[in-house]
Order: structure tokens, then sequence, then C-alpha cells
């Protein structure tokens, strides 16, 4: 395994103070603090060239587990192991074999053009000039970017800044990828931009990528296989799909009528969205299915109707929330 996390836990210690300044004075005399749990006892290992996501609603300790893997934050409890290191001792051969991108942060230096803060990350990494003309080179036409190489960074779009983050971050070629956020804020064709590039990259280079996203559309684009945290502790390793079969007990239904009706022809069908005078949709239990469509046939006047799963964005987000998938899948 080219990652593993066993039992990892983060515990933080922070300031315990009520509002107010008679509270900031006393909280001055008298320090409270308490102790918030990040991470609780989280285990899981990836092998080389997998794509895995990393699922959790904000505060759910993807962060903090990703800042543990990287070396950025000493575990409370607990051992990681990522390309055959410890990461918090942050050994030159591991820092040479990973990289984290974080949507929200930059590394590019803002008044300068990209190019230049490349040149300071290959001096970082001790690169050959002619390596690092190659891959800029590579990855830019990967990305399309080359032509914004020599503009100042304060001058490009949020787009074309995560583009050129995702060039910096590679130019050492890392084995492992830890993408925190890596489409935060993009138009809908610069996240296609980037999930076909991380797509690519993994394929052409053997890359570990372990990905958290709050877009389902790079989770289901990119992964197979998907790690779940909620309140800081896993709920569930395994596929993708299995997660959302196991979990989803109904089907949606989409009608399209020849004429509108009214409440009476609809009496028993349970709870019916009206999408326009002559458009039904309807959620039915899985069991249920086969004797409501035949009522739906039978009494109302249908043109079209088409069955479908409900969309993966409706299950995983209630997944996210509640912590609650109906099995723990292993892939």
């Amino acid at each position: 395994m080219i990652v593993e996390a066993d039992g990892l836990c983060k515990t933080f210690r922070v300031a315990d103070k009520a509002p107010g300044f008679a509270a900031t004075v006393r909280h001055l005399v008298r320090r409270r603090t308490k102790d918030v749990h990040a991470v609780r006892d989280v285990s899981f290992a990836l092998e080389a060239g997998e794509v895995v996501g990393f699922l959790g609603e904000n505060g759910a300790g993807k962060t903090t587990t990703l800042k543990m893997l990287t070396g950025l934050v000493k575990p409370s409890a607990g051992r990681a192991t990522v390309v055959g290191h410890t990461p918090f001792a942050r050994r030159r051969d591991f820092l040479s074999a990973i990289t984290l991108v974080m949507g929200n942060k930059q590394q590019l230096v803002w008044d300068l053009p990209a190019g230049d803060s490349f040149r300071i990350h290959a001096a970082v990494y001790r690169l050959d000039d002619r390596d690092v003309q190659r891959r800029v080179t590579e990855l830019s036409e990967m990305l399309d970017i080359t032509d914004k190489l020599t503009t100042p960074v304060r001058k490009l779009s949020l787009g074309e800044r995560m583009k050129l983050e995702l060039v910096a971050s590679l130019l050492h070629q890392p084995k492992v990828l830890f993408l925190d956020e890596p489409t935060l804020g993009l138009d809908v064709n610069a996240q296609q931009t980037i999930r076909a590039f991380i797509r690519d990259y993994n394929a052409q280079h053997g890359a570990t990528v372990l990905l958290t996203s709050h877009y389902m559309a790079d989770i289901t684009a990119l992964t197979e296989r998907v790690v779940v945290l909620h309140q800081g502790g896993l709920v569930y390793d395994g596929s993708l799909s299995s997660l959302v079969s196991s979990f989803v007990t109904t089907r949606q239904v989409v009608i399209k009528l020849r004429t509108p009706v009214d409440g009476a022809d609809l009496a028993g069908l349970g709870a019916v969205d009206f999408h326009g005078p002559a458009e039904l949709k309807l959620r039915v239990e899985r069991d249920a299915l086969q004797p409501t469509l035949a009522q739906i046939l039978e009494r109302l006047p249908v043109v079209d109707l088409t069955v479908t799963a409900p969309p993966v964005e409706d299950t995983i987000g209630h997944i996210l929330k509640t912590g609650q998938s109906s099995k723990r899948v292993d892939a």
C-alpha cells in the first residue's frame, strides 16, 4: 500500500470562552480550554495508482486527515505511512514524493508571472532546468494554459490560477496527489478541464490520488471508491456504486401526460410533485414500483414515463448529513 492510515486520531485543545467583555476579562485571569476531537480512529489504505474520493460534510475531519497524511499536523494517536515514510518526520524523500493542492490556498506569487514561481519551485526541489521546461510544457498543454505563463498571477481568472497551481504542484512528478477541493469556485468549463486533467495525469503517470470535493460531479467522474467521514469518524469505505445502491430504497418516476389531471386521479400514488400542468414526478419504494406503475398506466393519460434512481447528489448528501449508510462495504 502506498498510503496507510491506521487508527488516526487528532484532538485539538481550544479556548473555551463565553462571549462578552466580562467573560473576556475572566478568561484572562482563569483560562479555560476544551478538547475538540477532529478525527477519531480513522483507518484506510490506498494502492498505487488508485483515485479515491474522500467525502464528508464541512467539519467532518477531511482536511485534518489530509494534513496528517502530508505531515503538516501530528496525529494525537494512531499512525500513518505514505510512500514508506512517516509523514510528520518530513523527510526530503517523502516531501519529493507527494503534493497537496488546496482549492482555497495559493502558492503562486501574486505579482509575478507563474513561470517565475515555477523557477522557485524548481529550486526548492533541486530540479534540472531541462526537466522543468519539459514538464511545464507537458502540463500546461494538458491544461490548455500555455499562453498564460507570462501573465502576472493577479491578472488571471480563478480557473486559470487553479490550472497553474496544479502545474506548480506537479513539477516534481509526485507519486501521491492529495487534492483538497481543487475545483472550488470554478465555473463548469473549468471544472471539466480540471477533471479531465486529473484523469489523464493519473493514466499517464500512475499517480495515486486522494480527492476531496463538495461537487459530486468530481467524485462520480473520477472515482470508483469513496471513503466517507462523519463527525471525525469513518462510516464507509468501498465502491461508490455499492454505497448508492445499498442506501437507495426508492425510484424516481417522471410522467408526462396528454392532458392535465386533478387530485382525485392521483389518490393513492403518494406524494406527487407537479412540474407543469401535464408533468408529474414522484418517489416510489422499490418494492411497490411494479403495482404503482400499473396504477399509473391504468388511470392516467400517459404519454411518456421514465424510472430512474434518485440523483446521486441527493443520496450522498443525505449520507454526509446523517452519517448513515445501510452497510459498510469493502471495495
